[in-house]
């Protein structure tokens, strides 16, 4: 069982841009989530929900989701760069919503937030990856961020 980083680059919140969230330690991975595709899931949540509020920060939840549900099996606790001050008791609990449906047992004390600084493996792989040195393991796509939705 790991402890890994998290880290995200390119601001899910700026739909003129990609996001890259990468992670890393034991284990490394990225995924992209094309700047298209952040606008077509909020204009998605913008017609799913009465009143949505936070569809960057469900992006966000979604987004970490994707990045961390096939690693689950070896992930004993994550810590996530702190990005979003305010916001990390609503991310988590929406993140811990989407990773309960895989693993029940998964402990809200396994995510944390913390600067986790520009040294970080975590760091590297999202910034080489946002910046086209690295390829990301994953591009994302509208069908499966809205599949976290119906899960």
């Amino acid at each position: 069982m790991a402890h890994i980083e998290v880290d995200q680059s390119g601001r899910i919140g700026d739909t003129s841009v990609a996001t890259v969230l990468a992670l890393s330690n034991e284990i490394s991975f990225s995924i992209l989530i094309p700047a298209a595709v952040k606008r077509e899931y909020v204009e998605f949540l913008r017609s799913y929900y009465r009143h949505l509020r936070q569809p960057y920060m469900k992006l966000f939840a979604a987004g970490l989701f994707l990045l961390l549900k096939d690693h689950l099996s070896s992930i004993e606790s994550v810590t996530i760069d702190r990005e979003y001050t305010g916001l990390e008791g609503i991310i988590k609990g929406m993140l811990l919503n989407h990773l309960r449906k895989l693993d029940p047992e998964f402990p809200k004390e396994g995510i944390a937030f913390r600067h986790i600084g520009k040294k970080s493996r975590a760091h590297q792989k999202a910034y080489d990856t946002f910046r086209g040195r690295v390829r990301p393991d994953r591009v994302i796509t509208t069908g499966e961020l809205v599949a976290c939705l119906s899960k």
